[in-house]
C-alpha cells in the first residue's frame, strides 16, 4: 500500500482541525462506535496525538463500518502521527484488514511489524483461516515460538469448518500435550468434528473432559456434544445432554431436530418442533429445513403444506436451501406440480443444489426427457454440475430407458467435466443397463470398474437378472451379494424370488432355512397414506386398522369388479409352493391394495390418492391398480422404493418400465 503521501498529514491535519467543546473521553468512543471517525478527530486531534492508544477506537470504527477506503486513510494518518511503531496500535491494523478481506494489505504489514508477538499472529493466522487458506495459516501456525489457546482455536476451527475433521481432532491433541486447557469454542469445534466423523469414542472423552471442566452446561459446547451424540446414532444420549443444557434456545432444538431427523425419527422431529413453538422460540431456516425433510420421509403432503406455510409467514421461504427443500419434499410426497411451481418461482435465486433437486424431481416421477431439458437450461445459464447433479441426470435417464442418453452423460461427466465417477454412478448405470437387458454389459462394468465393488451394485445386478429371468447369471451373482452383505434381508428374498419364478422350491426352501438360521428376517411389505393429518398403516399380516371390516368388504368387491373388467390375478407373484386359491387371497391382501382400498371409501370422489410403499410394487399390483384408475376414475400416485408410478385412466406415468 503507497502510504507516502499520508506522511505529509500531521501538518494538514493539525490546522485544520480546531478544539470543539467535546471533553469526555466517552464521547470520543461513542463518535468512533457510529463510524464518524471524522468528528471524532476533530473533537480530540491531540489526546489522539498524545496517546497512540486512542487510535484502537479510531481503527475499530472503521472495522465495525467495513469502509475500506477510511481504513487506508486512517493507516496514512498513524505513520504520520508516529503511531505505527506502537504493537498495540499495528496489530489493530491488522485485524482492521483481515475484517475486510484485504489479505495483501495484512501480510504486507505483518511483514513489516518490527515487533510481532502471539496476537499478531493470531490475527493474521484467522485471517487465512477466514478465506479458506488453511495452508497460509498452517505455515505461520509453524513458524510461532509461542502459542496461546487462541493459536490452537483457530487451527481446530478452522480445519473442522472446512471438513477436515481428523486434522482439526489432531490439533486438539497437540494443544492438550502442550499442557493447554481447551475453551469453548475448540471443544464445540471438536465435537462437530467427531459428529462428522462419526468418532463415538474421541466423544465420550471429550464429554469426560466437559464434566471435569464445567463446559457441559455451555448452551453451545452443549448442543455440540448433543449433535455428536445423535450422529453417533446415540439418541438418547443426545436428548439427555439437550435437557442439561441451560436455556433452551434455537440452536439447541435445531440440534434435536436434526437428530431425530438424522435417525430416521421423523414424528418425533415434529414433536420437538411443536415444542420449539410452544416454548416461544422463533424457528429459523435451519429449523424449517430439518422439519421439511421429516415431511419428505414420512409423504406427508398436508403436513408438509402447512410447514411451508408457516415458512412464508417466517420470511424464510425465499432462501434456497429452504426453497430445495420444498422442492424434494413435495416430489416426495408425489405432487410434482408443486415442486415445479417453488422452483420457478425460484429464478434469479437458485443455486446448483436447487437445480439437482429439480432434476431429480423429474427422475423420480419417471420424467426422464424434462429433467435432461433442465440439465441443459442450468448449463446454458452458467451453473457448473455436480457429481450430485450427474447422479440425478443418470438416475432419471435410467428410470425412463434413456440407455444411450445416460451413457453419454457419464462420458459427459468424465471428458468434459473432470469429475471421477462414484460408486453410486456406477450403481445407476449398471440399473440402466440391465433395465434395458444389457446384463452382460453390467456385469462387465462391476468387474472393469476403478472402484471396488460393494453389495448394492451387486444387488443391482441382481434385481435385473431377476426382472430378465437370467438364473444361470443369477447364481454367479449372488455369491457376490451374499459375501458382501450376508445379513441382508432383500438379497435373499431376491434369490428366492428368482428361484421361485423357476419353479425350484426345494432350494426356495434352503434360502429361507439359510435365513432362520441366521435369523435373518424378510423386511414386510408396508404402505401409509395421509388423511387429515394422521399417517395410517397397512401390512398383509396386520388387521388391526379400525375401519378393517369395512376395507376387507370393499377389496373383495373392488376384486370382482375388476375382474368383471378382464384382471387376472399374477398367482407367480407368489413366491410359495401354495394352491392357486391360496395365492390369490395372498395377493389381494398387499399393503398398496389395502392402502387404496381405504383412501377409496374415505377421500371424496375426484380426489387424487396418493399412496406410499418401502418394497417395490410388484406386477400383479401395477396391473390392478392401472385398472382401478380407471373403474373408479381416479388418478392415483403411488411411491414404491425406487420411483412415482402416477396412474390414470389404466395407465401408468412409467410405462410398465419399472
Amino acid at each position: 500500500m503507497e502510504i507516502d503521501r499520508f506522511c505529509m498529514a500531521k501538518p494538514l491535519l493539525t490546522n485544520l482541525f480546531s478544539r470543539s467543546t467535546l471533553k469526555s473521553k466517552d464521547d470520543f468512543i461513542d463518535l468512533c462506535s457510529r463510524g464518524l471517525l471524522r468528528e471524532a478527530l476533530l473533537g480530540f486531534l491531540p489526546e489522539v496525538f498524545s496517546d497512540s492508544y486512542l487510535f484502537s477506537y479510531l481503527i475499530k470504527g472503521c472495522s465495525a463500518h467495513k469502509s475500506p477506503s477510511q481504513g487506508r486513510q486512517l493507516h496514512g494518518f498513524i505513520v504520520a502521527a508516529g503511531a505505527n511503531a506502537d504493537r498495540f496500535t499495528t496489530n489493530h491494523l491488522l485485524h482492521m484488514y483481515s475484517q475486510q478481506g484485504d489479505l495483501t494489505s495484512a501480510t504486507a504489514l505483518f511483514a513489516r511489524m518490527p515487533r510481532r508477538n502471539v496476537m499478531s499472529y493470531n490475527v493474521l493466522i484467522g485471517a487465512f483461516v477466514q478465506n479458506g487458506d488453511l495452508i497460509s495459516a498452517r505455515m505461520l501456525f509453524d513458524n510461532m515460538f509461542e502459542r496461546n489457546v487462541a493459536t490452537w482455536n483457530a487451527m481446530v476451527t478452522g480445519y473442522i469448518h472446512f471438513g477436515l475433521n481428523e486434522e482439526g481432532l489432531y490439533f486438539l491433541a497437540q494443544m492438550r500435550r502442550a499442557g493447554l486447557r481447551p475453551d469453548e469454542f475448540s471443544l464445540a469445534s471438536a465435537l462437530r468434528g467427531c459428529a462428522g466423523l462419526m468418532f463415538l469414542c474421541f466423544g465420550l472423552q471429550i464429554h469426560g473432559y466437559l464434566i471435569i471442566s464445567g463446559f457441559a452446561s455451555d448452551v453451545c459446547v452443549g448442543s455440540s456434544l448433543a449433535h455428536m451424540y445423535m450422529n453417533c446414532g446415540c439418541l438418547e444420549d443426545g436428548e439427555r445432554t439437550l435437557k442439561g443444557i441451560d436455556g433452551i434456545n434455537v440452536v439447541s432444538c435445531n440440534t434435536m431436530i436434526a437428530g431425530r431427523v438424522q435417525n430416521g425419527d421423523y414424528e418425533g422431529a415434529f414433536d420437538h418442533f411443536i415444542l420449539m413453538k410452544a416454548k416461544g422460540l422463533a424457528p429459523d431456516d435451519v429449523t424449517f429445513v430439518s422439519i421439511i425433510s421429516s415431511c419428505s420421509d414420512l409423504a406427508a403432503l398436508g403436513q408438509g403444506q402447512q410447514v411451508h406455510a408457516q415458512a412464508i409467514k417466517a420470511s424464510v421461504e425465499i432462501l434456497v436451501p429452504v426453497k430445495s427443500s420444498l422442492v424434494s419434499m413435495y416430489s416426495k410426497c408425489g405432487s410434482l406440480q408443486d415442486s415445479i411451481k417453488v422452483f420457478n418461482e425460484s429464478s434469479g435465486q437458485s443455486d446448483i443444489v436447487l437445480w439437482s433437486v429439480m432434476i431429480a424431481a423429474y427422475g423420480f416421477h419417471g420424467h426422464g426427457s424434462k429433467a435432461i431439458h433442465l440439465f441443459e437450461n442450468m448449463v446454458n445459464d452458467g451453473f457448473e454440475p455436480s457429481e450430485v447433479t450427474f447422479l440425478s441426470l443418470l438416475y432419471a435417464c435410467c428410470h425412463s430407458g434413456l440407455k444411450n442418453e445416460g451413457l453419454g452423460y457419464l462420458e459427459l461427466m468424465t471428458n468434459r467435466y473432470g469429475l471421477q465417477p462414484t460408486l453410486k454412478h456406477y450403481t445407476c448405470i449398471v440399473d440402466l443397463l440391465g433395465r434395458a437387458g444389457c446384463l452382460v454389459e453390467a456385469e462387465a462394468l462391476i468387474k472393469s470398474m476403478n472402484v471396488e465393488a460393494d453389495g448394492v451394485i451387486w444387488k443391482t445386478l441382481l434385481s435385473a437378472c431377476r426382472i430378465h429371468k437370467n438364473v444361470e447369471m443369477a447364481e454367479r451373482v449372488a455369491e457376490h451379494v451374499l459375501e458382501l452383505d450376508p445379513n441382508d434381508s432383500a438379497s435373499y428374498v431376491l434369490i428366492s424370488n428368482i428361484r421361485a419364478g423357476a419353479a425350484r422350491w426345494s432350494e426356495v426352501s434352503n434360502v429361507r432355512t439359510t435365513m432362520k438360521d441366521r435369523k435373518i428376517k424378510k423386511e414386510p411389505g408396508v404402505s401409509w397414506m395421509e388423511l387429515k393429518g394422521q399417517v395410517h398403516q397397512f401390512l398383509m399380516s396386520n388387521i388391526s386398522h379400525p375401519r378393517q371390516r369395512e376395507i376387507e368388504e370393499f377389496l373383495s368387491e373392488l376384486m370382482n369388479r375388476l375382474k368383471e373388467h378382464g384382471y387376472t390375478p399374477d398367482a407367480s407373484m407368489v413366491l410359495h409352493d401354495m394352491e392357486d386359491e391360496e395365492k390369490e387371497c395372498s395377493l389381494i391382501h398387499h399393503s398398496e391394495k389395502l392402502a387404496i382400498a381405504f383412501a377409496i371409501i374415505s377421500l371424496p370422489h375426484g380426489c387424487p390418492i396418493r399412496i406410499m410403499k418401502n418394497l417395490r410394487v410388484c406386477d400383479d399390483c401395477h396391473n390392478a391398480i392401472k385398472l382401478i384408475s380407471k373403474i373408479e376414475r381416479r388418478e392415483i400416485v403411488v411411491r414404491d422404493v425406487s420411483r412415482f408410478h402416477h396412474f390414470c385412466d389404466g395407465n401408468c406415468s412409467c410405462g410398465d418400465y419399472w
